[in-house]
């Protein structure tokens, strides 16, 4: 059956059924990665960001595509996690500014919206690598684009976009040697190839999806509890189905929708005693669906309430509040109604989709004068290195690294709650500079910014060590970025999977080395991999070696490699710290 044109309630289908595809296949996408390391996280970065759009859509559903695609855009540019998830999050910027004010999307219009996000994601991107999800992407939209000239049916359309997309998948190891070498297509762009099975299946078949194997995108549900979810029947416009549009706006009493957290540790006059009876009655004579969820260090509370102001001075006696949504429940439905929400998905399609709360709180930002003239965020991947960035100075170490990438969000809300005139910001791991430099195009205007693009966490301490705060601005971003040049970084973990990289023959299990983005050294035992790994870093020597053990080191190889290390290079001075890092025995660091 053809298709002329595609609305919100369609495109909402589509994305629902594309981030479901995803993660289905996420654990797959991971897999791919060049390297047979065992935190191959590409999957599931696209997948964490396609969950934060489809939640952002959840809450800001609506008839019209340019309003749809908007909503997602702005979820997944908030949500986005890893260089993958940072230009997912750009392709569909570009389509939402392309689509911005459609209500719906004729075959021209869709090709045009997938080549301005193709557009938007190659100018975010300082060297665009072509064998990516960029090429996936580009290729795919340059085909609708000369394809939508000759028909009107979107359904031919996405078959043929996703045709060619596999088929730039599949080409993607020709055009980056190193796939070819380790026998893999780009991660990214599989993953992209995966959203785009799922925007097909969606138009042709009528279904938001669920094979039963899951629903990560819109929540972690036990497969035994999948529920498979099926498109909105749209009926005709002239049959009344919308509850909403039975509703008078003034019927609403209770109108504003409220939800927040109250921090007892953070106090209040009556913080000690909480009564969890009293406070519903209390809150209970000005609203209605009350929800009050407390333990010993937070109280959860959702409530309807005519009086807000009255509602939070009651939280206050018990707190700090934190997390604030308020929302005006007659002028949303005033804006339902006027977008034509008659033939909305319900609200029970998105009922699963979690919301995520970041940890850190935004705080408006102090007058200039009380501002400190500098502060500093820093990613780190495990306690004893946390430790290290907060004795440095660091105001804010977001838990990151390799296997969990802090996203945009989490940036922007570290950056908020700093009361600082200039902030840097070190991602320590060439797979989060992305997110960082987006939540500085975020904030531009509002906040001083500078990434420091800090690519491991050697490089990020040897860059706060240099950092003087009696120097300026330009001077201190030059003494980090000289820092981080002057730092060889390497790292010792564990192959999950046979590879022939370069002219080593790499099997499961065996201990691996990296260094320079490059696998450097393969061995049966640690010691041995640690030992041709540092020997590689050492050729044009080193004063200062750095080792940051693991969570899985053990003393007896460590005390054997510092051994080693002492006998060979007596001249160097050796530092070991406890890092704490999960997967990796040993981060290395050489400075000369």
């Amino acid at each position: 059956m053809s298709k002329r044109s595609i609305n919100g309630i369609d495109f909402t289908a589509m994305v629902l059924a594309g981030a479901e595809k995803l993660q289905q296949h996420a654990e797959h996408v991971n897999s791919l990665n060049v390297f047979p390391v065992p935190d191959g996280d590409t999957g599931t970065n696209m997948n964490l960001t396609m969950t934060a759009g489809v939640g952002e859509l959840g809450k800001n559903h609506s008839a019209s595509i340019g309003q749809c695609s908007s909503v997602l855009s702005k979820g997944l540019l908030m949500g986005a996690r890893g260089n993958s998830g940072v230009i997912l999050s750009q392709l569909f910027r570009g389509f939402g500014r392309s689509a911005a004010a459609y209500e719906e999307l004729n075959s021209q219009q869709f090709a045009a919206a997938l080549q301005t996000g193709v557009d938007t994601a190659y100018k975010a991107v300082v060297k665009p690598v072509e064998g990516t999800i960029l090429t996936v992407a580009k290729e795919a939209a340059r085909h609708a684009v000369f394809l939508a000239r000759r028909t009107t049916d979107i359904n031919v359309l996405m078959t043929e976009v996703l045709a060619k997309a596999k088929e730039a998948l599949a080409g993607t190891p020709d055009l980056l040697p190193v796939l070819k070498q380790v026998g893999v297509v780009d991660s990214g762009g599989q993953g992209l190839v995966y959203i785009y099975e799922g925007f097909l299946e969606s138009l042709t078949s009528g279904q938001f999806a669920d094979s039963g194997q899951g629903q990560a995108a819109r929540g972690a549900v036990p497969a035994e509890q999948a529920v498979v979810l099926t498109k909105p029947e749209v009926k005709p416009a002239h049959v009344p189905v919308s509850a909403q549009s039975q509703l008078s706006t003034e019927d609403i009493e209770f109108l504003y929708d409220m939800e927040f957290f109250i921090n007892r540790q953070l106090g209040g006059p009556h913080s000690e005693a909480f009564d969890e009876d009293q406070f519903r009655k209390a809150l209970s004579v000005n609203g209605d669906s009350i929800i009050v969820i407390s333990d010993d260090d937070t109280i959860k509370v959702h409530v309807h309430s005519k009086a807000p102001g009255e509602v939070l001075n009651l939280a206050l006696l018990y707190g700090e509040i934190a997390q604030i949504h308020i929302l005006n429940m007659r002028e949303q439905h005033r804006d339902l109604l006027t977008a034509g929400m008659d033939i909305a998905p319900s609200p029970e399609v998105f009922a699963d989709i979690p919301e995520e709360k970041s940890s850190i709180e935004a705080p408006a930002v102090p007058p200039a004068d009380d501002l400190a003239p500098y502060g500093f965020i820093a990613v780190s991947s495990g306690d004893g290195i946390s430790d290290i960035f907060k004795s440095l100075g660091i105001d804010v170490v977001l838990a990151g690294g390799q296997t969990m990438n802090p996203s945009t969000e989490d940036f922007v809300n570290a950056i908020s709650s700093i009361s600082a005139k200039h902030i840097y910001i070190l991602p320590n791991n060439s797979n989060i500079v992305l997110a960082a430099e987006q939540s500085k195009e975020i904030l531009e205007g509002e906040r001083e910014i500078t990434v420091i693009p800090s690519k491991s966490i050697p490089q990020g301490i040897a860059a706060a060590f240099a950092f003087q705060e009696e120097e300026s601005v330009d001077s201190n971003t030059d003494r980090m970025l000289n820092a981080i040049d002057r730092v060889k970084s390497g790292q010792v973990t564990y192959a999950v999977r046979d590879t022939k990289y370069e002219e080593m023959d790499i099997k499961a299990g065996q201990y691996i080395g990296i260094s320079n983005s490059k696998i450097i050294a393969a061995a049966e035992d640690l010691l041995s991999a640690s030992q041709a790994l540092l020997s590689k870093m050492l050729e044009s020597g080193g004063e200062i070696i750095t080792i940051l053990t693991g969570q899985e080191a053990n003393l007896e190889d460590t005390e054997a490699l510092e051994g080693w290390l002492g006998a060979n290079y007596p001249d160097a001075e050796v530092e070991i710290h406890e890092g704490g890092q999960p997967l990796y025995f040993y981060l290395f660091s050489v400075e000369a």
